[in-house]
């Protein structure tokens, strides 16, 4: 198995009832600017695009890109 390397978007909103909903994206496309993930979460909260146990995403919190890198020992 060869190395590997991952990327994931995360978009964290609040919630109605105050806690944290983490939406993941993987393999999010190179480039991308605060701005455009910032219109993106704007966009899921008005559409009230999912819903969660503690109520409806209120508030964009942050986002953040995670790199997970994985080398094979040999």
């Amino acid at each position: 198995m060869a190395d590997t390397n991952t990327k994931t978007l995360e978009m964290i909103f609040t919630t109605g009832g105050g806690k944290e909903v983490t939406v993941a994206v993987r393999d999010p496309k190179d480039g991308l600017t605060l701005a455009a993930v910032q219109a993106v979460m704007a966009t899921i909260i008005a559409k009230n695009v999912f819903s969660s146990t503690s109520g409806d995403l209120v508030t964009a919190k942050e986002a953040q890109i995670r790199q997970l890198a994985i080398t094979e020992l040999a």
